[in-house]
């Protein structure tokens, strides 16, 4: 019996395998295969020759199987998460090595946290602050089960994490005290700099988090630690975090899907990030109106994709462009009035993550056909 059976179309669900591409219903997500495919064995094959691991980032794509094609042949040997729900739904869909790459807080969030590895899961977790790593051991020690935690080092983004090497030994020492829970490391990621546009802006802001992680693993050395893992990195900066030679795990998760604003980003040959990683998810949308020469009226708007990071862009249309949204519906300029109602349009969104998250499945194509559906497994885990 298949997952899909006694689903409709147009209410539960957007398609069924064996349909066209024209069948689908609109607004809906799509990915393309082979692009995917060649993203994931891409990166897979660079953290293999420069003898890396790769965790990637499951809040990107919130899919149990996109994950297991990561892992089938794109190198990746674990899953970051960034909140406890989201680790768990991953974790009930059989992923079995996963880390919290955010601090948890919160008793009920924590008590969930240490009963993870009751299901078979090896489980990690970042800390930044002794008294999470108190009720981290009081939670572990209750239900009989263990947590890796690794050390968040500030390094530039202006997030979380310890400021100095001096808290990082202190919280080290904290964390090795505590029963039921093992140092496994540091976590070095800046996200400020994955979108910067040049790769010099990128590299100097790289430098300042290379040169804090570095300080800190000094004086973890210094004071008798065995640093197992260093973890950060990214889409925009994977290069510069491999080049620094300190870290041993990357955290990538966009270059699998690609969007409209990490396809800006120039890499250190001046080429577009999106070269490199082909824009792989799109957007599907309909023309539903053309009140007047000129514009055609979409039904992608706001409820569908994420603007924080730029509107979408049309794929393989350079006649055509998004200009304006709202909760239902896009407008296109369309100077050479060439849509008709029901015409059809792939488009990249600006921001992958926010906007996988507001769908419940992802239509696989191949050649122009349905392969499969998936479901957005971790959708709205937010806690």
């Amino acid at each position: 019996m298949s997952a899909l059976d006694g689903l409709e179309i147009g209410y539960d669900i957007p398609a069924l395998p064996g349909l066209t591409e024209a069948e689908i219903e609109t607004p809906s997500l799509v990915l393309d295969l082979d692009a995917l495919e060649r993203n994931l064995r891409r990166l897979g094959e660079y953290v293999q020759r420069h003898g890396m691991k790769l965790r990637v980032h499951g809040k990107m794509h919130k899919s149990a199987d996109v994950y297991a094609l990561q892992q089938r042949i794109g190198g990746a040997t674990g899953l970051c998460c960034q909140k406890v729900s989201e680790a768990e739904a991953f974790v009930r869909a059989g992923v079995r090595d996963v880390l919290v790459s955010n601090e948890v807080r919160g008793a009920r969030k924590i008590d969930r946290l240490a009963r993870l590895p009751l299901s078979g899961a090896t489980v990690a977790v970042c800390v930044d602050d002794p008294a999470t790593v108190a009720e981290l051991s009081e939670a572990t020690q209750r239900h009989g089960t263990s947590l890796d935690c690794l050390i968040e080092l500030e390094g530039g983004a202006g997030r979380c994490g310890v400021t100095s090497p001096e808290g990082a030994v202190a919280l080290a020492q904290a964390i090795t005290a505590a029963p039921g829970l093992r140092f496994a490391g540091l976590q070095a990621y800046n996200g400020g700099m994955q979108h910067l546009a040049t790769h010099e802006d990128r590299k100097a802001r790289s430098d300042v988090t290379v040169a804090a992680t570095r300080a800190t693993l000094n004086a973890l050395t210094e004071a008798g630690f065995t640093i197992e893992t260093v973890t950060g990195g990214g889409t925009g900066s994977y290069e510069l975090e491999t080049a620094s030679g300190i870290y041993t795990e990357l955290q990538c998760g966009s270059y699998a899907f690609m969007d409209a604003d990490y396809g800006r980003v120039l890499m250190q040959d001046g080429a577009r990030l999106d070269v490199r990683f082909e824009n792989a998810l799109f957007l599907l949308t309909s023309v539903m109106s053309k009140p007047r020469p000129g514009l055609a009226v979409v039904d992608a708007g706001l409820k569908v994709q994420s603007v924080d990071s730029g509107l979408p862009e049309i794929w393989g249309r350079d006649d055509l462009r998004y200009v304006t949204c709202s909760d239902e519906h896009g407008n296109i300029d369309d100077p050479q009035d060439r849509l008709r109602v029901g015409d059809r349009l792939k488009l990249v969104p600006g921001h992958c993550d926010p906007t996988c998250n507001l769908h419940d499945w992802y239509v696989g194509l191949r050649g122009g056909t349905v392969e499969c559906l998936w479901p957005v497994t971790a959708r709205g885990k937010a806690y």
